[in-house]
């Protein structure tokens, strides 16, 4: 079920990008020189869909690199609640293993005896 659903969305994308490059598959001057467009320094060719995909794959990495960085302080607080919680639970194990060995001592004392005289 979850092969057909993932099918069933990602066939129109890719029916859409196909399409797309098809439609713009001319090639462009892309020039990085803003100084001197007459004569540039830095230029190259390429279909315009390449550029397309290429500005939307850099947008993307960009964007995660931010969110990623943003939420650095989210990740830093869950490690440190995470090493408290190992902390507690650890010092909960010890505490459980005192209060055995108290009732382990407490069962091999022997009976009280009253000797009345």
């Amino acid at each position: 079920m979850r092969r057909i659903i993932t099918w069933a969305c990602l066939a129109p994308i890719a029916i859409i990008l196909i399409v797309f490059s098809v439609a713009n598959r001319h090639w462009v001057n892309v020039i990085l020189d803003p100084f001197n467009v007459e004569n540039p320094v830095i230029s190259f060719q390429l279909p315009l869909f390449v550029l397309i995909f290429i500005s939307l794959i850099l947008g993307m990495l960009l964007g995660s690199l931010v969110t990623w960085l943003k939420q650095g302080k989210h990740r830093k607080l869950a490690r440190e609640k995470r090493f408290e919680a190992e902390k507690w639970r650890h010092e909960a194990d010890v505490q459980k293993q005192r209060l055995d060995d108290t009732i382990n001592q407490n069962n091999a004392l022997p009976a009280p005896t009253s000797d009345a005289a």
